[in-house]
C-alpha cells in the first residue's frame, strides 16, 4: 500500500507536464504503456518515456488493464481549458470521471493506478485534479493518500503571474545545492487605496482563506452519482455555516477597516458598482483571468459550450419559489408531496446539490448566480471568452462581489431562521443547571490579558510542484499575510452539582456596529463568529479551563497552508508533513483572529457552557473520531456531526425576549470586552 500511495501522490506533480517525464523530487518515471501514453505522444511517447527511464532514480511499474474507460462526456473539455464546478456541462464531466475512479473495485490498487495514470493523460488537468482528490478522499483504501496543497499544484490561481517567469529563470540559473531566495509578491498588487474595496485585499486574496473554500467544496461536492458521496450528515446545513461564518468574519474585517457591512445583492437587474481585476494567468489555459469592469450587470446566459441556457427570469422564478417554501414552512418535492422546511434542506435547495427535493422548482441559485457574475463580460460567447475568477473554487473569493452575491444567500437562510416556523430557544435549551461562569479572560505571551495581539508575516509557497518543463528543486514564493500571537482562554466554572461533562462555546463580535453604536441583538448576532467548540469534564465544585488558541476546532494547523519563513513558529499541532486531507477544509489558522485596528478594536468575548446531554451525538468513539481539527467547518469524517444543536447555537436564531446581548447573558455563559490590536509595522 504505501509503494501505491507514494505512486498516487506523484500523479499530482507538475500537472500540465505528461507523465512522460521524470515526477517528484527522486525523479520517478512511470513506465508507461501504449494505452497511457498522452494523445499528443502517441508516435513516440514509448520512445521518450524510455529515454527519461534511463536516467530515473525509480521506475513504477503498471497493471495492463483488461479494458480502459471511455470518458466520453468527460474528453469534451480540451486540456487547455480551465474548469468550473459551477458549470452544468463540467458537473456532468466530473461525474462522469468520479464515477470511473470510484467503480473501481476496492483494494485493487494497482487497477486503480492504472486508471489513475490513464485519466491524468487523457483529460484536462484541472478536471482530473478535481475528481482524483475526490476519490482519493472518498474511497476507503485511499483516503490515507494525502492531497497535495492546491496552492503548491496550481499556484497561478492565487499569486500573481509575473511570479512565474521569474520562478522558472530562478529554477534554470540557481542550482539546487544552492539556497534560493524566495520571490516576494507585493501586498498591494491588483489595485491601489483609490479603490476602497483593496483595502480587504489581504484577507479575500490571502492563500489560506481560498485554499479553505477550494478544500471545503472538495469534500462536500455537491453532484456525483454515487449518492453518499453527496449525502453526508446535516450537509445543508454546514454549507449555510461555512458561508454565513465566512460573511460574518468578512463583516469583522469590514469594520476594521472603516467599512460598512457588505451589502447584499438582491435586485438582480441593477449594476454591480465593484471591478475587479484579479491579475492571474491561467498556466492550463495561458490566457489571463477576464476582469469585471466596474457597473456591468447580470445579463442572459446562452453558451451551449458549457451547457448554460439560462435567464435572469429563471433566477427570478426560483427565488420566489424558495421565498414560498420559508413563507409557508413547506417544501414541494418532486412527486408533489410537501414536508417541512428546514435549513439543511434550505440549503441544499439554494446551492443547489442533488440533495435538493425538487431542482425543476427551485432550481440551482447559488451555482448559477456565480455563473451569471462570471459571464458578464461574454454571456453569449461570442468572443470565446472563458469565466471570470468568481466561477472557480479556488479564486471565487478574491472577488468583492462573492461576498454580495453569498450576503444574500445569508440573508435567505436568516429569514428561514427568523420565520415563525423556527421557534426562538427556551431557557431550558440554553442553561445548564448547576454550572456558574464566574469568570472569563484571554491571556497572551504579554502581560496584557483580555488584548489579542495581530501582526504582519511572511510566509512561502513552494512553486516547483506546478512549474512544469522547468529545472527541479523548490522555488518558493513568499507572501505577507495577517497572523495573531498565541494566547488562551482561562474560563473560571462552579459545578454544584454533579461531575458532568460539557460543551464550551466561544465566538466573538466587534462590540460596536459601523455607527460606533452599540448593538441590537438581532443584528448582533450575525457577526459572532465562532472560535472555539470543545466537550469538557467538569469536576464538582470549582474548576478552572484553559484552552490554547492553537486547538481551535475551526482551524486546520498552519503549516498546511504555509511554510514559515520568518523563523516563527506557533502552532503546537505542526508536524513535519502535516496531511491535508479530510480536515483541511477547516479555516487558517493565521487567519482565526480578526485583522483589529493599531489603536485596538473592542470585541466581546462570548463564553457559553451548554448542557452536554442535549448536545451529545450517540455514536461510538473509534480511530476516525480523532479528526477533530476543523471539525467545526468540516464535521467528521464518516461519521455524524460532533454536535446535536444546530449550527451556530446559540446564535443561529432570534432570541424571544433579549434585545442586546447583555441582557443574553445566562449563568453558564460569560461576556467580556476584548481588545484586537495591530502591529502595523512591515516584516522585513
Amino acid at each position: 500500500m504505501a509503494d501505491v500511495a507514494e505512486s498516487l501522490a506523484l500523479l499530482f506533480d507538475r500537472p500540465n507536464e505528461p507523465l512522460i517525464t521524470p515526477k517528484g523530487d527522486k525523479k520517478a518515471i512511470f513506465q508507461l504503456t501504449p494505452e497511457l501514453v498522452p494523445p499528443e505522444y502517441a508516435n513516440n511517447g514509448i520512445e521518450l518515456n524510455n529515454r527519461f527511464g534511463d536516467d530515473a532514480s525509480e521506475k513504477i511499474p503498471l497493471k495492463e488493464l483488461s479494458s480502459y474507460p471511455q470518458f466520453t462526456v468527460a474528453k469534451e473539455l480540451p486540456t487547455d481549458a480551465d474548469f468550473s464546478l459551477f458549470l452544468p456541462k463540467h458537473q456532468d464531466m466530473a461525474t462522469e470521471v468520479i464515477d470511473v475512479l470510484m467503480n473501481v473495485p476496492e483494494n485493487q490498487l494497482q487497477d486503480f493506478l492504472s486508471t489513475c495514470v490513464f485519466a491524468r493523460a487523457n483529460l484536462n488537468p484541472q478536471l482530473f485534479n478535481y475528481c482524483f482528490s475526490v476519490a482519493l478522499m472518498h474511497r476507503t483504501d485511499t483516503k490515507n493518500v494525502p492531497i497535495k496543497n492546491f496552492a503548491e499544484t496550481f499556484p497561478s490561481k492565487f499569486m500573481d503571474s509575473r511570479v512565474f517567469q521569474r520562478a522558472r529563470e530562478t529554477a534554470a540559473v540557481v542550482p539546487q545545492t544552492v539556497a534560493r531566495r524566495p520571490i516576494v509578491i507585493p501586498r498591494d498588487y491588483t489595485a491601489t487605496n483609490l479603490e476602497e474595496e483593496h483595502r480587504l485585499a489581504y484577507w479575500r486574496e490571502d492563500v489560506g482563506v481560498n485554499l479553505h473554500h477550494w478544500h471545503w467544496h472538495l469534500v462536500y461536492p455537491f453532484s456525483a452519482s454515487q449518492r453518499s458521496i453527496v449525502d453526508k450528515d446535516r450537509r445543508g446545513e454546514l454549507f449555510y455555516y461555512m458561508h454565513q461564518q465566512l460573511i460574518a468574519r468578512y463583516n469583522c474585517e469590514r469594520l476594521n477597516n472603516a467599512l460598512k457591512r457588505v451589502k447584499k445583492f438582491s435586485n438582480w437587474r441593477e449594476p454591480i458598482p465593484e471591478a475587479y481585476f484579479p491579475k492571474l494567468d491561467s498556466l492550463t489555459s495561458s490566457r489571463g483571468w477576464p476582469p469585471r469592469q466596474a457597473n456591468m450587470s447580470w445579463q442572459d446566459l446562452d453558451r451551449p459550450v458549457d451547457g448554460l441556457k439560462i435567464t435572469i427570469s429563471d433566477m427570478e422564478r426560483w427565488r420566489r419559489n424558495v421565498e414560498e417554501a420559508i413563507s409557508t414552512g413547506q417544501v414541494t418535492t418532486e412527486n408533489g408531496s410537501t414536508r417541512p422546511l428546514d435549513i439543511d434542506t434550505l440549503g441544499n435547495m439554494l446551492e443547489a446539490s442533488i440533495l435538493s427535493p425538487n431542482r425543476q422548482l427551485y432550481g440551482s441559485i447559488h451555482n448559477n448566480g456565480h455563473s451569471f457574475s462570471a459571464y458578464m463580460h461574454d454571456p453569449k460567447h461570442q468572443y470565446l471568452e472563458s469565466f471570470g475568477v468568481i466561477a472557480d473554487e479556488a479564486t471565487t473569493m478574491r472577488d468583492p462581489f462573492f461576498y454580495r452575491w453569498h450576503a444574500w444567500i445569508d440573508d435567505t437562510c436568516q429569514k428561514h431562521k427568523e420565520s415563525p416556523y423556527v421557534r426562538p430557544y427556551t431557557a431550558s435549551e440554553l442553561d445548564n443547571p448547576g454550572v456558574q461562569v464566574t469568570s472569563i479572560e484571554i491571556q497572551g505571551d504579554n502581560s496584557q490579558t483580555n488584548t489579542l495581539n495581530t501582526y504582519w508575516m511572511k510566509s512561502a509557497v513552494d512553486l516547483s510542484g506546478g512549474l512544469d518543463f522547468s529545472d527541479r528543486g523548490p522555488v518558493f514564493a513568499e507572501f505577507t499575510h495577517l497572523n495573531h500571537r498565541p494566547y488562551r482562554y482561562v474560563i473560571n466554572v462552579n459545578n454544584t452539582g454533579p461531575a458532568r461533562r460539557t460543551t464550551v462555546r466561544i465566538f466573538i463580535a466587534p462590540k460596536f456596529d459601523e455607527r460606533n453604536a452599540n448593538w441590537s441583538l438581532s443584528d448582533q448576532r450575525k457577526m459572532f463568529i465562532e472560535m472555539d467548540r470543545f466537550v469538557m469534564p467538569l469536576n464538582a465544585g470549582q474548576n478552572t479551563i484553559t484552552r490554547q488558541s492553537t486547538q481551535s476546532s475551526v482551524t486546520i494547523p498552519f503549516e498546511q497552508t504555509f511554510r514559515d519563513v520568518s523563523g516563527r513558529r506557533s502552532d503546537q499541532r505542526r508536524n513535519d508533513q502535516a496531511a491535508f486531507n479530510f480536515c483541511g477544509c477547516g479555516w487558517p489558522q493565521h487567519m482565526l483572529v480578526p485583522k483589529g485596528t493599531e489603536a485596538g478594536a473592542v470585541y466581546q468575548l462570548f463564553v457559553m457552557l451548554s448542557n452536554y446531554e442535549l448536545d451529545s451525538i450517540d455514536q461510538p468513539d473509534g480511530p476516525q473520531a480523532s479528526c477533530v481539527e476543523a471539525s467545526s467547518f468540516c464535521g467528521l469524517r464518516d461519521r455524524k456531526y460532533p454536535d446535536r444543536r444546530a449550527m451556530g447555537f446559540p446564535f443561529d436564531r432570534p432570541s424571544s425576549t433579549a434585545t442586546t446581548i447583555e441582557g443574553f447573558i445566562r449563568p453558564n455563559m460569560g461576556l467580556q470586552d476584548i481588545t484586537i490590536r495591530l502591529d502595523n509595522t512591515t516584516p522585513q
